[in-house]
């Protein structure tokens, strides 16, 4: 793990250095649901969402973005007390335990925000290190989609929804 890294509200300044390990994850299409070639603006859209969404990102002490995640909710009405979030990790950075403090901080800015509830709808079952590590968190597969999701290198394979209460 980092020692200094800090956990913070992403600025629109912050965008230029996510999308430069952002755009490569989504290009690859191998861990993240969005159309491969998704324009920067769309994502930029997609990626800080409308109140009371939250963007967060993981800077280390010399102000690298080493990963990022948001946190939205995930229905309305009756349902609105659910969250979802989503996470993206710089690959130069993947093992040090970036996605594990985001995950924390994003289960604990959620709680504190009311959500009484995390749901992930889609997370690749192919992605294992991400499923291991939502499974340390507290987070369970409730279902997984046979073929839900078309991978470049693997084909049609699982996808997961995962749950926690909060």
């Amino acid at each position: 793990m980092l020692a200094a890294m800090v956990i913070r509200e992403a600025t629109p300044h912050d965008w230029p250095r996510m999308w430069a390990f952002m755009e490569g994850i989504v290009r690859a299409g191998e861990t993240f649901s969005w159309d491969r070639d998704t324009p920067e603006d769309l994502a930029r859209v997609f990626w800080f969402p409308a109140p009371p969404g939250r963007t967060f990102v993981a800077v280390d002490e010399r102000g690298t973005v080493l990963g990022t995640a948001n946190c939205v909710r995930n229905h309305m009405g009756g349902a609105a007390h659910i969250a979802s979030a989503s996470f993206m990790v710089d690959p130069r950075h993947s093992g040090q335990g970036v996605g594990r403090a985001l995950g924390e901080h994003v289960l604990e800015r959620a709680r504190e925000d009311g959500f009484r509830a995390m749901q992930f709808n889609a997370v690749v079952e192919t992605n294992t290190r991400a499923v291991a590590l939502w499974e340390s968190l507290g987070l369970k597969v409730m279902t997984t989609l046979p073929e839900g999701y078309l991978h470049p290198v693997h084909g049609y394979v699982g996808l997961h929804i995962m749950y926690r209460q909060l």
